[in-house]
């Protein structure tokens, strides 16, 4: 059997250069309470699969996970609300290239999950599935210039 340990990135840093090579497959946890600068490879339709396990609550500054270049991204986050038995869901615009989670109304709680999966040039798949407080508002925007 394979290494277990080698199925897991733990990132503590306060930045990641994700690589096919390296991350493709892997589970990445995000184990930094003053925010990690996460940035993509260009998406080619390789196929690469990303799950991002938000390990440490963000307390401080914000988590992000950039594209690189013109690429976008496609998809939703299911958010559970704090307020009662609800899900509060957000879609990604058509220039969506940034997911932010700051700890609070954009998610960032220990146990979010991101799946992002390089299904065709300049385009990554995404769903989260995590938690937010206070006001829920959408992780995603357009900040890749």
């Amino acid at each position: 059997a394979a290494d277990a340990s080698a199925r897991v990135v733990n990132v503590t840093g306060s930045s990641l250069a994700v690589t096919e090579l390296a991350h493709d497959g892997k589970w990445i946890t995000l184990n930094r309470a003053a925010g990690i600068a996460v940035t993509l490879p260009a998406a080619t339709g390789s196929g690469t699969v990303l799950n991002f396990v938000i390990g440490t609550t963000v307390a401080s500054n914000s988590t992000t996970i950039k594209v690189t270049g013109n690429d976008t991204m496609t998809g939703v986050a299911l958010v559970a609300a704090d307020g009662g038995d609800t899900l509060v869901a957000f879609e990604t615009a058509a220039d969506s290239d940034t997911i932010t989670f700051n700890g609070s109304t954009t998610g960032g709680i220990k146990g979010d999950h991101v799946l992002l999966v390089d299904v065709a040039a300049d385009l990554w798949y995404v769903r989260i599935e995590g938690s937010a407080t206070s006001s829920e508002a959408t992780p995603f925007s357009a900040t890749v210039a």
